[in-house]
């Protein structure tokens, strides 16, 4: 009686809190500040913290804007950018954009979520290079020809909006206004290769500083504009000085400027057997947050409630929760850390349900579910795996990959991607990364790293010049720790767009759920490393059952050079050590060649390059 007492009394409240209408996308405010001269080379730098939610975009950035002598058209597009997405807590992504707004992005990795606390951003643009910067040390660079087309001078520019892209951005929720981007200062140097100071080779000299105390309306502009894509409108009212920082502000039409009167509310709770994570649209008072009264799920009980160092998302220990059952979330009386608090008087949200997957887990990231592969699918809340960013591509059914019986997830593209994710139990796994290049036919035409919770796994990776076209390429990560129940892949691209194909997770500990034994399900034939390669090369391979297995060499007329029987071999994983001194007439060319592994039911054939 008492607990249906209770859910009543939560009810009532919610019910008599106010209601929010809900806000249009034509409703929203944003802000932008730029230079009223232009600047061509230099060195730009900036001290900020960016914007926290999802669907919003902090940025700093230079810009050509067309001059009356030579007007702005999209075929003379020079553009360098610094922006951070608030939908990731662990990235900053760098851009140019240039003739034809042709876009050349990098994610790049970073050890800390730029909305927490304020960092130092820069770059570095000259004729020969444009360099990015974090907190004074160099992180990435591009040297390609587009480097030569950057020729126009540039405004200097910041703003934060909520673009018309969610897969790029992330889901765009009208709840999580008022949002506010800080900058503490920022400084530009000319470009004086050999005569000046600062920078890389001292090439950089120190022209001007605003420490953004006030509006200095001799340097710079409040934007009174929109643009296609951009969901708001930018107005003077929303670039705030406020204690020694510019702040912009995204808001609704009516709460303009520097100004939060928006209550706390919750985005999603998601639940498995054991805990609720709450993800609310703003930060929240500690104190109000992890008082466990202010939660209620009826017919389980919630043992403690911890607010996570992203401020915004309460973690609910819980009992008594039946995973088939549907719950909804009671939550009341939360406030956030404004100076006056705004308190959420109650709000109801259905649980989302956690279905755990079972292992292998096997994912086809670019397309459908096909040969025993998961669909493909967008990461959000309500789901276990997806990726972040990209789009996808499959070729025709015609098209044949080499080295592989799995040719139709070879053949889905996932490109442009950032981040790929599974949500799996603490432990440790061993994964497998899929790739097969079809779109370029040279080297150095598609370059990326692809870092594994946070360590960097593959630098350079460049699959044309390890395997050529159409061929499967595979790398195996093992051991790979999981603390905080999501497997993270990101994808930093240093030539054109990243990409992944498939990807296959094994657990290795017993504390995962449904855990699995590491032999592999069916002949698994590994790309061999190093190659190319001079002398001696290693080929992993792994069978599901003891086999009669024999390795053979051909060269690219197809004639046999090679052929060893290594006899009746057990389940499990093993290695051969390919030594082409031992190979016939010790004389063999450089050039490509492909070996094949064969069973009883089985034939694998992978391409190699000796070099000699």
């Amino acid at each position: 009686m008492k607990t249906h007492l209770k859910i009543l009394s939560f009810l009532l409240i919610i019910i008599l809190s106010s209601i929010q209408p809900f806000l249009s996308a034509n409703g929203v405010k944003g802000a932008e500040y730029r230079t009223k001269l232009t600047y061509i080379y230099g060195r730009f730098e900036v001290r900020m913290k960016s914007a926290d939610r999802e669907g919003i975009l902090s940025s700093f950035f230079t810009y050509f804007d067309g001059t009356p002598t030579d007007p702005w058209s999209s075929s003379k597009w020079n553009e360098i950018d610094i922006e951070i997405l608030g939908r990731y807590d662990n990235q900053v992504q760098f851009n140019i954009i240039t003739l034809g707004q042709t876009n050349h992005v990098r994610a790049n990795l970073v050890n800390f979520n730029p909305a927490i606390d304020f960092h130092t951003y820069a770059f570095e643009w000259t004729p020969a290079y444009v360099a990015w910067f974090i907190d004074g040390a160099e992180v990435y660079r591009q040297t390609q020809s587009h480097i030569q087309t950057l020729t126009r001078e540039q405004i200097i520019m910041m703003n934060i909006w909520n673009p018309d892209y969610a897969n790029w951005v992330g889901k765009w929720d009208p709840l999580a206004l008022p949002a506010f981007a800080y900058y503490d200062w920022m400084t530009y140097y000319s470009y004086t290769p050999g005569s000046g100071n600062y920078g890389t080779s001292n090439n950089f000299s120190y022209q001007w500083k605003d420490e953004f105390d006030s509006f200095d309306d001799t340097r710079w502009e409040k934007s009174t504009h929109t643009f296609s894509g951009n969901n708001c409108d930018f107005i003077p009212e929303n670039v705030v000085f406020n204690n020694g920082k510019m702040v912009l502000c995204l808001t609704d039409a009516t709460n303009l400027g520097f100004v939060d009167k928006q209550s706390p509310s919750i985005l999603w709770a998601r639940a498995d057997e054991e805990k609720v994570m709450v993800a609310f649209t703003e930060a929240l008072n500690k104190t109000s947050a992890e008082t466990k009264s202010k939660y209620l799920i009826s017919g389980v009980t919630i043992n403690s409630a911890e607010l996570l160092p992203d401020n915004s998302t309460v973690k609910l220990s819980i009992s008594g929760l039946n995973p088939l059952n549907s719950y909804n979330l009671i939550a009341v009386n939360i406030i956030d850390t404004n100076a006056v608090p705004n308190n959420m008087s109650g709000k109801v949200v259905p649980l989302i349900m956690a279905k755990p997957l079972s292992f292998p887990v096997k994912i086809n990231a670019g397309g459908g579910a096909a040969q025993g592969f998961l669909a493909n699918q967008n990461w959000d809340a309500a789901t276990e795996y997806g990726y972040m960013d990209g789009n996808s591509s499959e070729y025709p059914a015609t098209l044949q990959i080499y080295g592989t019986n799995l040719d139709s997830i070879y053949r889905s593209d996932q490109y442009g991607l950032v981040a790929y994710r599974i949500r799996v139990p603490n432990g440790k796994y061993n994964l497998r990364l899929m790739f097969a290049e079809k779109y370029f036919s040279s080297p150095q035409q598609r370059v990326f790293d692809v870092f594994i919770q946070g360590n960097l796994i593959l630098n350079n990776l460049d699959i044309y010049k390890q395997v050529g076209m159409n061929t499967a390429y595979d790398i195996v990560a093992n051991n790979i720790e999981v603390g905080n129940e999501i497997l993270e892949i990101n994808f930093s691209a240093e030539v054109d767009n990243a990409m992944l194909n498939g990807l296959i997770i094994e657990s290795v500990t017993t504390g995962v759920k449904d855990d699995t034994q590491l032999t592999p399900e069916e002949f698994y034939l590994e790309q061999n490393y190093p190659n190319p390669f001079n002398g001696k090369t290693v080929i992993n391979y792994s069978l599901a059952s003891p086999d009669n297995i024999s390795i053979e060499l051909f060269n690219i007329l197809g004639e046999q050079i090679f052929f060893k029987d290594l006899g009746l071999v057990p389940a499990g994983s093993h290695n051969y050590i390919l030594d082409t001194s031992s190979l016939r007439g010790s004389s063999l060319t450089s050039g490509v060649y492909f070996y094949v592994f064969s069973g009883t039911k089985i034939r694998e054939t992978r391409k190699l390059v000796l070099l000699n």
